[in-house]
Order: C-alpha cells, then sequence, then structure tokens
C-alpha cells in the first residue's frame, strides 16, 4: 500500500487544528506513521498541562470528525498525547510553539564556536532559531539546518 503519510498529516492538521483551538487547546503536531499498524497521532498542549481527560475528551471530538471526513480509508489508531517534558522538537515550528521555554540542541556544525547549546527560545523567524543561553545570557542565532537534535529541557526548581 503505497501511502503519502506526510500529505495525511498535512490534511489532518488542517481539519482538526480548528476544532483543537475552539476546544482551548493547542496543537503541536500530527504524525502518522506505521508502528505495530498505522497510528495517527494528534499532540496537544494547554497551558498547565495535558491530563487524560482532556486526551478523552480530544480523541472523542476527533473521532467523530475523522469518520465524517473520512481521509483514511483504512484502519489505523488514534492516540492523543501531550508534547511531554522533554519532546523532541523536529520543526521550526516546534521551537516557535515553546518560545520562551528551556530546549537543549546539538548541532551538526559549529555555531559561535559551540556544538550544543542549552537556553530559552526567544524567536524563530526565516529559518532561524534564536536561543538566550542559560549560562551566560547570550544570544545565538543558529540556522535550523545546523540542528542535529533537538528538545525541551526541564526546569530545574
Amino acid at each position: 500500500m503505497n501511502v503519502d503519510s506526510a500529505e495525511i498529516s498535512r490534511r489532518i492538521k488542517e481539519l482538526v487544528e480548528p476544532l483543537i483551538k475552539g476546544m482551548g487547546y493547542r496543537l503541536f503536531d500530527v504524525e502518522f506513521k506505521p508502528e505495530r499498524g498505522w497510528v495517527l497521532r494528534v499532540i496537544i498542549d494547554k497551558p498547565g498541562g495535558v491530563t487524560i481527560r482532556d486526551c478523552e475528551e480530544v480523541s472523542k471530538k476527533i473521532s467523530g470528525l475523522l469518520d465524517v471526513e473520512d481521509i483514511i480509508p483504512f484502519s489505523y489508531m488514534l492516540e492523543i498525547s501531550s508534547p511531554g517534558l522533554t519532546r523532541e522538537l523536529e520543526k521550526p515550528e516546534h521551537y516557535d510553539f515553546f518560545k520562551g521555554r528551556l530546549v537543549k540542541v546539538v548541532l551538526r556544525e559549529p555555531v559561535s564556536g559551540k556544538r550544543e547549546a542549552t537556553g530559552y527560545v526567544e524567536s524563530v523567524r526565516e529559518g532561524i532559531i534564536t536561543l538566550r543561553e542559560r549560562e551566560k545570557g547570550e544570544a545565538l542565532h543558529i540556522p535550523f539546518s545546523a540542528i542535529a537534535k533537538g528538545r525541551l529541557e526541564p526546569e530545574k526548581w
């Protein structure tokens, strides 16, 4: 079966984002990929974090919408989740979503002499992620293409 999972993810995102927003949540991402069968993962967030009850509520609403729209013409499992404390950041939109939060990036090539950096996301513009370093307070302007790996860092209280 030839499946364009990126196109399905894009269409699902367009479809569910207004519904999720209307329920008071933010849509972090939509993933559609084969695991043990096909999985449609819708990742949501809200101030204060997401509960199991939130996931159940969103799942019921999205299930009904997906049944009506019938974008995926074969069986799959729907999973609603939160980004988690140490979520991998894979797209510029992910960094933008977590503006103001602490992240750690490992770089493919050095930026300002550094191979990795931990800092607060200040902005995301034209493929450049600006981090305010946690230790020195310096602003680092990192091309997204230079990031090999990035993730949220839990704040230490």
